[in-house]
Order: C-alpha cells, then structure tokens, then sequence
C-alpha cells in the first residue's frame, strides 16, 4: 500500500473509532434523558437490549445468514457471555448512569482495564511493572475523585450508583477477557448478536416479559429509545470494528477513551450536568492511567518481535 494511502487508511480508522466513542456518549446522555423523563433502569435495560437485538437479527438475515450460524457446542459459552457480559454490563452501566453524573458513570466503567491488570497479578501470577502499579495507583486516586469519594454526603447519597460504576468496570473487564474465545472463532457480529440475544431473554424473564414496552411513551420517547438501541448499542461496535480494521487494536482502545469527555460534554450541554474541578482531575488520572496501560501492552506486545528483528540483523 502507498504511503499517501496508507495514511488515508489509518486516518479512516481513527475517525471511526471517534464515531464509535461519540455514539456510544450519545447513547449515555440520552439514557439519562430517558431516565430524568420517568423511564427506569430496569425498563431501559429491557427495551435496550431488546431492541437491539432484534434489530441486529434482521440486518444480518438480510445481509449473510451465514452470519447466525454458531456451533452447538459453543452454546454455553455464548450463555455465559450474554450473562455475565452483555446482561451484567447494561444494567450495572445503566443503574449507574441513573444515579451518577453520565461522564463519572462511564469513567467509572473504563476502569475496566486496570481490573484485567489486576486480574493477571492475583490469578495469573504475573508480575506488575512499576509502571504498571504507577497507572493502577493513578487509576484510583482518580476513581476516589471522580465518585466524590472526598465528600462523605456525596458517597452516601450515591453508593449504590458507585457500586454499579464498579460492577460495570468487572463485567466489561469479563467480557473482555472472555469475548476473545468468540472472537477468535466467529464474526465479531455473531458474537454480539448472541450476547445479546441470551441478555435479552435474561431480561425478559427477570423483568416481566415487554413490560416496558407496554407504557404509553409519546413519539419523541420512542425515538429516543431506539436511539439509545441502535446509535447507543449497535452503530458504534460497527464503526469500532471498522476502526480496528483499521489501526492497531490498543490505539483504537486509547482512542475511545474520548468517550467519557464527550458524554461529559454533552451532558453538560443537554442537560445541565456540571462535575467539580476535582471530579475532572480525578477523571483526567483514570483517562491517562488506561492510556498507560495499553502503551505498555502495546510495547510488550511488540517487543518479542523487535528482539527478533535485532537478532536478526546481527546474524544471530
């Protein structure tokens, strides 16, 4: 490929990655309309999900059938994922943007990262680097700011939205070390679909059945909640994996950290939402420690095949 091309390339995949970032804040802040308009979390997640999923469905059966096909015995897999990933993410994601600023909520959520690092120390064995310990101590001194952790009112009022920010941040950190086996194994498409779908029974049995899709909501409701479905749940994992395609996957990874300064803008621009100067610190150090931490993976990551290069270059 050209150099002029090359870059064309590589621009395309960081704007579709921004896209992804700015759909997915777009989604947030609507929910927290949704939520301020009387819809609850319980309700969203069902019509979220739900409309998704169906959604999703008829897209891929006009497009390449071949794309639901799954192997049976790969079925408890695509169980637990849809569980414990998909199900588990959208309620603990939700509930917290209920009760938190959107932006807090989802700064929250990209902790998901320094959970994995630790994850690999205390099942895996492996040891930290001290860089790898400065980003995690810098990731929660930040998430202390961020919740407003430094004002004991603030934490009462708002524990149960915290405590969901952080469930939020263990679901995803699952679903990223566990989605990989789907990854690996079928179109990123598939994978999301079937996460879905099993989310969508869960929360069709948990809740009563289309429950929430038994209110009376006026036309602009509804259009926001097939906004918070489509632009919110599907668009931006297109774009993302167009991104990806793209550019390496942790620059794509560094890149969507935008998405929480989006939504906070946009929060603060549509619904009046304001965080504190220390909040936005706090937020600024969980931001830049997730960028540490996939530097580093990067490097590590490449590191291998320099020290091979090298070798192969001085003839050994």
């Amino acid at each position: 490929m050209e150099a002029d091309s090359l870059k064309k390339f590589n621009r395309l995949g960081y704007l579709f990655v921004v896209l992804a970032a700015t759909c997915w804040a777009s989604g947030a802040s609507a929910s927290k309309f949704l939520f301020n308009s009387g819809i609850t979390p319980f309700q969203l997640v069902q019509l979220r999900i739900t409309t998704a999923a169906v959604f999703l469905f008829l897209w891929m059966l006009c497009r390449n059938r071949s794309l639901l096909r799954i192997d049976r015995r790969d079925l408890v897999y695509f169980l637990l994922l849809g569980t414990f990933g998909m199900a588990a993410i959208n309620i603990t994601y939700l509930y917290a943007i209920s009760k938190l600023n959107v932006a807090a909520a989802l700064i929250l959520e990209y902790l998901a990262p320094v959970l994995i690092a630790l994850y690999t120390v205390l099942v895996q064995r492996e040891r930290l680097s001290g860089l790898t310990i400065a980003a995690i101590a810098a990731a929660l001194a930040g998430c202390y700011l961020v919740v407003g952790a430094y004002n004991l009112n603030v934490l009462q009022l708002n524990l149960a939205g915290i405590l969901s920010g952080l469930g939020a941040a263990g679901a995803f950190a699952w679903w990223s070390v566990h989605g990989e086996y789907g990854m690996r194994r079928y179109n990123p498409w598939t994978v999301l679909f079937y996460a879905l779908l099993v989310a969508a029974v869960e929360w069709n049995l948990l809740h009563p059945p289309l429950e929430a899709f038994m209110h009376a909501y006026s036309p602009a409701t509804w259009g926001w909640i097939v906004f918070v479905a489509l632009v919110g749940a599907i668009l931006p994992f297109g774009l993302y994996y167009e991104g990806i395609s793209r550019i390496r996957a942790t620059r794509a990874s560094i890149t969507s950290t935008l998405e929480p300064i989006m939504a906070g803008l946009l929060s603060f621009i549509f619904l009046g939402e304001v965080m504190a100067p220390p909040q936005i610190l706090g937020g600024g150090l969980v931001i830049g420690s997730i960028v540490l931490l996939q530097v580093k993976q990067e490097h590590d990551s490449m590191a291998p095949a320099i020290l091979r290069a090298q070798r192969t270059a001085n003839g050994r």
